[in-house]
């Protein structure tokens, strides 16, 4: 026997074939070099932006902030500087992603650099074209060889760059150094693409055996959670490519990119194991959270981020208190003692008696980011001053010397001087800026406001007019981030400080009535409780924290459905409008969010300035469904989500299609997997019914898709061009231009259906055991449903229910006897109600 046959030759690289278009995706990275940059202070010039998000230019945002200036006429233009030697410290694999993606969020402008390496296996000696692209500077060497370099630096605009490269027999090492100045939201990545030349293979050098680091990889490839989401018992990742051997496993669980909070986890994955069990449900923080896992073999590690909600539902109770003063307090006591640590939380606890040394500490470790204006400060302080202007006494002095200072010192508008890149633009950042300023200064109304120079009282002035022309904006055209699950809370967490601080009675008065009306629209666009349509921004730890968002803890005390997160932006502000500030809801509210009649609510509005946005809504008590009518049909996308849909009582059982504007889970592009759309479709909704029309962009994802958790719903089928979904009595059906592909391995495994390429039709039906019977007798009325193309833009669906419906090039629809035209929607809106069944029968 040969020694080759006893002793297999030990390969020192993971080995995979590189095609000709294809990219290179196995790299070694070294440890990124983050060093803050600051500018000198200096005014912005600019004003709240109610259409930032509507990108001129692919998902490019064009506002700029002072940093970004300087570091361009820096550096745009000029060959990149490496801060840094190469050292190999983690492994990149691509696990679906075709780039190397470190994007994040950082809070202050913070140079970026990082190096990364790979090698490139050629069976002969000769020359390939490879295509660099990056947002920020990027130098390519081979073989130690410099071989070119690029500097666009253009915030989150991606740039893209040729070069010829000659390569020798055997491996060849490729060495990119990438660099950029992340602002907030940074998409920080490189893609290098083979585009022509010799036919190669990638080779990642491993310090095990290539098969080990194989399997290591398709035990993450095929890994995911055992269920979509998490109310009770063991948490548990399952993967079906076993290992060959043990690994140990570290799990970082951390929230949202606002979360100040996480955790470390030590485990270990057995060889052959297919279950890695991580934690019970009541010992994981709340709400939607990402969890980390690495797995190391040997000495060979890899991560990857999957994503899971965590709600505590069995420590709270499925049924709410029965009175509203008795929810109020609940909440408060929920907020007090498992939300996360922050202003918020303080605000809680000395508003239900538990002042002390434990709270002065939330405070405390809140007020750097405050005192240093990391965006997104505005957050933290606003319900900060409501602490120090209503319970200073119950605060330590020195805690309130210190928070006196931060307030003094902070930024609180683009026109004062600052070097920061907070979010000045957005409407909810805006309200929260004026209210700060309008309500710092009249707490202090001698002192001197540090960056304005003014005092107190005259800062105090000027937030309140501007606070007044936020009013004049909200009340014309209301949420120019329409509809979103994430920003009411933020809107109302200023407006309820206003309602209860403001010393202008008027201002009192017209945040009281602001309030009011967005629940009135959460009500309207909500089922059982949840909020439920087309929204203007999303992101995947919103749209699939079903339980734990903040809305649903806010439908809890009001409505007495729905769970307590761990985040919170105004649960208590509200509560304490309701509990000491005399805040009176409509009775009706109650019985328009959790709707359970034998009818149906139809709800048509528009949001945002002109009107951006026209937004329907449809409900029975057995489903709902939202979508936004004639909404920049086949533009890039931002964050919107244009239709969303729930069954029964169980908020898990909900669907939303969209075209995904990256192919990284858990991301932080905007538009991401999950949140907002790459391209936004043509979409029609006529009651239960909708169809969605994609034509995206060659150079994005080439599949559209749906969140389909199969798990929460109590039946699906899943047929060809045809998928059911039963939750309770209601019924869903999605009926695709092409066969669906049921996502089966990865982050989404049994949660998503895919339609492959960019042209794809979706159509959607809705409807409910007691009229069509079960899922299979549904799927036998509605499964012949089709698309007609009748000319003039004109699109045709004959409905068994609802007859022919007519969809037109400019959004109106025809049915039943019936015109809807989206261009007469008012902000106010109309809400119609309707027999859950045909209208044309109960004319008869």
């Amino acid at each position: 026997m040969s020694e080759t046959a006893a002793s297999p030759r030990h390969d020192p690289f993971l080995r995979r074939p590189l095609p000709v278009g294809a990219p290179v995706i196995y790299w070694q990275l070294g440890e990124t070099v983050e060093r803050r940059y600051d500018v000198p202070d200096q005014p912005m010039q600019g004003e709240m932006d109610p259409f930032f998000f509507l990108t001129k230019h692919k998902n490019f945002i064009p506002h700029e902030y002072p940093c970004r200036t300087v570091f361009a006429k820096e550096r745009r233009g000029k060959r990149p500087e490496p801060v840094a030697d190469f050292s190999a410290t983690r492994n990149w694999l691509p696990v679906g992603a075709p780039r190397v993606d470190l994007s994040g969020f950082w809070f202050r402008p913070t140079t970026l650099g990082t190096w990364a390496r790979t090698f490139l296996t050629s069976e002969t000696s000769g020359w390939a074209t490879l295509r660099l692209g990056t947002c920020g500077g990027a130098i390519l060497f081979v073989n130690g060889k410099e071989v070119g370099w690029m500097a666009d630096y253009v915030r989150n605009l991606e740039s893209k760059q040729e070069f010829s490269i000659d390569l020798d027999k055997g491996e060849n090492e490729i060495r990119i150094w990438f660099d950029d100045l992340a602002e907030r939201d940074a998409r920080y990545f490189f893609q290098l693409d083979c585009v022509g030349g010799l036919s190669l293979t990638q080779a990642l050098p491993v310090a095990v055996d290539g098969s080990v680091a194989a399997a290591v990889e398709a035990a993450l490839d095929n890994m995911h959670f055992e269920k979509p989401a998490y109310k009770a018992g063991s948490v548990a990742l399952l993967t079906g490519a076993p290992l060959p051997a043990a690994a140990e496993v570290s799990v970082k669980v951390a929230g949202d990119f606002m979360s100040t909070e996480s955790l470390t986890l030590q485990t270990r994955l057995e060889a052959g194991a297919v279950k890695l069990p991580l934690a019970e449900t009541e010992d994981l923080p709340a709400d939607f959270r990402h969890f980390e896992v690495t797995l190391a073999v040997g000495g060979f590690a890899a991560t990857r981020t999957f994503g899971v909600e965590i709600c505590h539902t069995k420590r709270q109770g499925r049924q709410a208190p029965k009175t509203l003063d008795a929810r109020i307090t609940e909440a408060l006591d929920e907020v007090s003692e498992h939300a996360e640590a922050d202003t918020v939380r303080a605000l809680a606890r000395l508003a239900s008696e538990r002042a002390g040394p434990e709270t002065d500490r939330m405070i405390l470790d809140m007020l750097p980011a405050i005192e240093d204006c990391h965006d997104c400060a505005d957050f933290i302080l606003v319900p900060l001053l409501w602490c120090r202007k209503a319970f200073a006494d119950g605060i330590a002095q020195d805690v309130v010397t210190r928070i006196d200072a931060a307030i003094l010192g902070y930024r609180y508008w683009m026109d004062e001087p600052g070097n920061d890149v907070q979010w000045y633009f957005s409407e909810n950042h805006a309200l929260l800026f004026h209210t700060a300023a309008y309500l710092a200064g009249a707490i202090l109304p001698e002192a001197r406001f540090v960056r304005s120079g003014r005092s107190g009282a005259e800062q105090s002035k000027v937030g309140l007019e501007r606070v007044r022309g936020w009013l004049d904006h909200f009340e014309k055209w209301e949420m120019a981030e329409f509809n979103s699950a994430p920003y009411f809370p933020i809107d109302l967490k200023g407006l309820t400080t206003l309602m209860a601080l403001a010393p202008n009675a008027d201002v009192r008065e017209r945040a009281q009535a602001a309030i009011v009306r967005l629940l009135e629209i959460v009500a309207r666009s909500a089922h059982h409780g949840v909020l439920t349509g087309a929204q203007g921004r999303s992101y995947e730890h919103t749209l699939r924290a079903a339980s734990s968002l903040e809305l649903s803890g806010i439908a809890r005390m009001l409505w007495g459905a729905g769970y307590y997160g761990r985040r919170f932006h105004a649960l208590p502000q509200l509560a304490l409008c309701l509990r000491d500030f005399g805040m009176r809801l409509p009775a009706d509210l109650q019985s328009i969010a959790v709707h359970d009649g034998g009818d149906a609510q139809e709800w048509r509005f528009a949001q945002g300035q002109d009107r951006i946005a026209k937004l329907y809504h449809y409900k029975t008590g057995d489903y709902a469904m939202g979508t936004a009518a004639h909404y920049r049909w086949d533009e890039w996308g931002y964050q919107e989500t244009v239709l969303h849909l729930r069954l029964g009582h169980n908020p898990d059982a909900q669907i939303w299609i969209n075209h995904p504007g990256e192919t990284i889970h858990s991301g932080y592009g905007r538009p991401s997997y999950w949140g907002g759309s790459g391209t936004l479709p043509r979409v029609h909704q006529y009651r239960g019914l909708a169809i969605m029309l994609f034509s995206c962009a060659a150079e994005q994802p080439d599949f559209t898709h749906c969140w389909f958790p199969r798990n929460a719903f109590d039946a699906t089928r899943v047929d060809s061009r045809i998928a059911v979904a039963q939750g309770q009595a209601g019924l869903a059906l999605l009926k695709g231009s092409v066969p669906f592909e049921l996502v089966s391995h990865g982050p989404t495994a049994g949660n998503e259906l895919r339609l492959p390429g960019h042209r794809a039709d979706w159509i959607v039906r809705l409807g409910d055991i007691n009229t069509v019977g079960e899922d299979d007798e549904f799927a036998g009325r509605y499964g012949g449903l089709e698309i007609e193309h009748i000319g003039d833009g004109r699109l045709k669906v004959n409905d068994p229910e609802y007859g022919a419906v007519i969809f037109h090039a400019d959004g109106r629809v025809e049915a039943e006897g019936r015109l809807l035209d989206p261009a007469e929607w008012t902000v106010r809106g109309e809400a119609t109600r309707l027999p859950d069944g045909p209208l044309l029968a109960h004319r008869m």
